[in-house]
């Protein structure tokens, strides 16, 4: 699968300018389509060997997940009017203190990380290892009012194609990731690289669980008639190697389904915290205008008690 960004009208080569808003549109899809990858990828390599610090394919996702979080920051204004740097950690500290269970306090406590940027990436490794670094963005994108305060116009986390960023990181939390709080990773005094060579041609291997033909013909296959034992090929396999192939397919298919499961149970868990967390606050709402309603009752009950006192003072 080949990666292409096509500019339809003028291009970059001298035949004339392209719209700022055009360049903002292309850098976002751009952004989530490389989130895509690096999901994918991840979900992939996690099939072999664990996930940690020195996997290039958790690297590279930490770029991305970093440079979307950090795209069109606002600065924090200083005293003497300039403007100082902000980490993306600055608005994620804030943003998600509402998640039940976070783990903001301890990030902020770690007495070997500094920086606000390292404390950042911190946060994203003890997300991942929690399994909430999607109920984290979700949290964090439906308060607009903090993030509209952190963000300037055109940024990623402000468009239209924010609201898929938590959806598709559920698929990570069917991945056991395991990573040292001490490394060089949290070093903040460096920006995020992304490696964009494995993005260029992007194919998978043919162990990959999650290959597109295989995820189509499951998806195909679940509802058809014709997916009987006799279509799927001859009943006498002599060949070792055709016997291994069908044993990996085999294989392949559990995982898969394994995957899918955990992707439901999780979406199934953010669903339920969502529905939870509209019904207490619509018992708080509930209970204030209760409380509205009883303190107008009683200004008037006293209005009405100072008017007939006047009344009677004339």
């Amino acid at each position: 699968m080949w990666l292409h960004i096509t500019v339809q009208g003028h291009g970059l080569s001298g035949l004339g300018p392209i719209h700022w808003k055009q360049l903002q549109w292309l850098r976002r899809i751009a952004n989530l389509v490389l989130t895509v990858f690096s999901v994918k990828t991840l979900i992939d390599r996690s099939c072999f060997e664990t996930i940690d610090d020195t996997s290039p394919e958790f690297n590279n996702f930490a770029a991305i997940l970093e440079q979307i979080l950090s795209h069109r920051l606002k600065g924090q204004i200083t005293w003497f009017g300039y403007e100082s740097p902000r980490s993306f950690w600055d608005y994620i500290r804030v943003a998600c203190r509402k998640v039940s269970h976070n783990c903001i306090c301890s990030i902020e406590n770690m007495e070997n990380v500094g920086s606000s940027r390292a404390k950042g990436r911190a946060w994203i490794r003890v997300a991942l290892m929690e399994k909430h670094l999607s109920e984290y963005i979700s949290t964090a994108l439906r308060d607009f009012k903090t993030t509209r305060r952190f963000y300037d116009d055109g940024a990623i986390v402000l468009g239209e194609e924010a609201n898929m960023l938590a959806g598709m990181l559920l698929g990570l939390n069917a991945i056991d990731f395991s990573f040292c709080l001490k490394g060089e990773g949290l070093d903040g005094s460096y920006p995020a690289v992304i490696d964009y060579t494995p993005y260029l041609k992007f194919t998978q291997s043919s162990d990959s669980i999650s290959s597109d033909e295989e995820e189509l013909r499951t998806l195909g296959s679940s509802g058809s008639e014709g997916s009987t034992p006799e279509n799927i090929g001859p009943p006498f396999i002599t060949d070792e190697n055709s016997w291994y192939n069908k044993c990996k397919r085999v294989e392949q298919k559990y995982r898969l389904a394994l995957e899918q499961k955990g992707y439901l149970e999780e979406l199934v868990r953010l669903r339920e915290n969502q529905l939870s967390e509209s019904v207490s606050q619509n018992k708080l709402l509930l209970q204030r205008i209760e409380d509205m309603d009883l303190a107008h009752k009683m200004e008037k009950e006293q209005l009405e008690y100072i008017i007939v006192e006047l009344q009677d003072q004339l």
